[in-house]
C-alpha cells in the first residue's frame, strides 16, 4: 500500500500547478454570461467596465494555457489575441443558432427566452467556444469545455466537428455529434440523434469517420447516421429512429416504418 500512495501522491504533484476542469470551464461560462447578459447577474454600467471584464478574461485564459502541462508548445499570446479578435464573429454565429431555435420552434417566444432557458443554445456556443481554440490546436482544453457542456445539458458535441451557421438543436438530449462530422447551415437536429462512425478502431484516427450533412436538413428523434462515407444531401428529411449508414440525394425523404402487432384488445369504456 505504501508504493500505492507513492504513486498517487507523485502524480499529485505534477497536477498541482495545472489548472482545474472547474477553473477552464468558469473561464468560458463568464465569456458567455459577457456576451449573453441575460445568462448572467452581473450588471455591468458602463462600455469601459465591459471590455475591462474582457480584459481580465484574457489575461486568465492566458494563465489557463500557461499553467496547461498539455500546451507547453503552443503560443500563448497569439492564441489569446486570436481568440478574442474572432470574438465578434463567435458571437454573429451563435445569434444565428439562437435565431434558428426561436424560428424553428413553436414553443419559443423571444430570443431572451431561447438564450436564457435552452440547453441546445448553450450547448452550441460552448461548442463554438472550444472549436476557435480547436482550431488553434489547443489540446485537452476544448474537451473539457464541451464535456461540461455535455454534463449540463445532455449534447455531446466533440469540439473538432465543423458545424455551420443557423443550427438548430430541439430538445437535444442523447445528441451527439462526432469529431469529424460535418454539418452545413439551417440544419435542425433532435433529440437523442447520432451523427458517429461506423468503428472505433484506434487506426482510424485523424481520418474522416462522421457523416457529412448538408444544408437544410432535418434529422427527426433518435436518427442514427453512421460512417465518413456517410453524405446526407441537402433539403432531406431523416425520419425519427432511422439507422442510415449509406448516402442519400438531396431532397430525399427517409424514414422508418415499423410493423406493429396488435395482440389482443382490452375494453377502456
Amino acid at each position: 500500500m505504501d508504493e500505492f500512495y507513492q504513486q498517487l501522491f507523485l502524480r499529485q504533484q505534477e497536477a498541482k500547478d495545472m489548472p482545474s476542469n472547474v477553473r477552464i470551464w468558469e473561464w468560458a461560462r463568464d465569456v458567455f454570461r459577457l456576451l449573453f447578459p441575460e445568462r448572467s447577474s452581473k450588471k455591468l454600467l458602463t462600455v469601459d467596465a465591459l471590455k475591462a471584464n474582457f480584459r481580465m478574461l484574457e489575461n486568465e485564459l492566458y494563465d489557463i494555457l500557461l499553467s496547461s502541462k498539455a500546451c507547453v508548445d503552443c503560443d500563448h499570446s497569439y492564441i489569446v489575441a486570436h481568440f478574442f479578435e474572432k470574438l465578434p464573429a463567435l458571437y454573429e454565429l451563435m445569434m444565428t443558432d439562437a435565431h434558428a431555435i426561436l424560428e424553428g420552434d413553436p414553443a419559443a417566444q423571444n430570443l431572451h427566452e431561447v438564450i436564457r432557458t435552452y440547453p441546445g443554445f448553450l450547448a452550441i456556443c460552448i461548442y463554438r467556444i472550444a472549436h476557435q481554440l480547436w482550431t488553434d490546436r489547443v489540446p485537452l482544453i476544448p474537451r473539457i469545455l464541451t464535456e461540461y457542456a455535455h454534463e449540463r445539458t445532455g449534447i455531446d458535441i466533440h469540439p473538432g466537428a465543423t458545424i455551420g451557421r443557423y443550427l438548430q438543436i430541439d430538445h437535444g438530449t442523447g445528441l451527439v455529434i462526432g469529431e469529424t462530422c460535418v454539418i452545413g447551415e439551417h440544419v435542425k437536429l433532435y433529440q437523442g440523434v447520432t451523427l458517429g462512425a461506423m468503428s472505433v478502431n484506434k487506426v482510424l484516427a485523424g481520418t474522416q469517420r462522421h457523416p457529412i450533412i448538408e444544408d437544410h436538413v432535418i434529422i427527426y428523434a433518435g436518427a442514427t447516421i453512421l460512417g465518413g462515407e456517410t453524405r446526407i444531401g441537402h433539403h432531406s428529411v431523416i425520419g425519427g429512429n432511422v439507422w442510415l449508414t449509406n448516402s442519400v440525394e438531396p431532397y430525399t425523404t427517409v424514414y422508418h416504418e415499423p410493423t406493429i402487432k396488435f395482440v389482443g384488445s382490452k375494453n377502456l369504456s
